[in-house]
């Protein structure tokens, strides 16, 4: 299903983070500051705002130069602006503090940062540390539900199904996919039931209408 996938959304952008890191912001901080950024933003805004701000600062200690109000100012056009600039600087400040400035590949440290929540955490493991991670933002949980292939209300219990289901060399990949096909193919309302690579594995459940 996933090599079918593949194919079917290598015409359509590259999810976020996935392109920023193609761009070279490899970083495990930069991937995390660039999942904050995404949070209820459109993939479209979260790029160009994620290159302003790293045009200014790319580290933990150039991101502390910065005060709250101009790092707000960085943030406009995503979602919550002046709220995530302070979840960022108490990343920065414990990044510095706590680890020398270099954030550690680990689950649990990320996920005790403020603000920080188990996608955006496995999302910067997986893709800046190459950790086996699954992130479940709003498309994989859609997707894979309307599957069949989980039954699960919320993307945390998604999460934790997907984890018992999905062999762990492929986890990084439920993101880098389902992510672009469930924006652009198996999408919210309307799906794409009629051309989609893997109607013959889905249920369909939940769907009323489709193109």
């Amino acid at each position: 299903m996933l090599s079918r996938i593949e194919q079917a959304v290598a015409q359509y952008p590259k999810a976020a983070m996935f392109d920023l890191y193609e761009q070279g912001y490899t970083s495990l901080f930069e991937q995390l500051i660039s999942c904050i950024i995404s949070i209820r933003t459109l993939d479209e805004t979260s790029i160009p705002v994620s290159l302003r701000l790293f045009a200014k600062a790319r580290t933990p200690e150039e991101l502390l130069k910065l005060t709250p109000q101009e790092l707000e100012t960085l943030l406009h056009g995503s979602s919550y602006p002046g709220q995530k600039a302070y979840t960022m600087l108490g990343i920065a400040k414990v990044a510095v503090e706590q680890y020398n400035g270099e954030l550690p590949a680990d689950f649990k440290v990320l996920t005790d940062l403020k603000g920080v929540g188990p996608k955006c955490a496995n999302l910067a493991l997986g893709i800046a540390a190459q950790v086996p991670a699954i992130s479940v933002d709003i498309h994989v949980h859609r997707v894979v539900n309307r599957w069949g292939y989980i039954k699960a209300s919320q993307p945390e219990k998604t999460l934790l199904q997907l984890e018992l289901k999905v062999p762990k060399e492929k986890w990084i990949d439920v993101n880098r996919l389902l992510m672009p096909f469930g924006k652009h193919i198996c999408t919210g309302n309307l799906p794409h039931c009629s051309t989609c690579p893997v109607l013959g594995y889905c249920q369909q459940v939940g769907v009323t209408k489709h193109r």
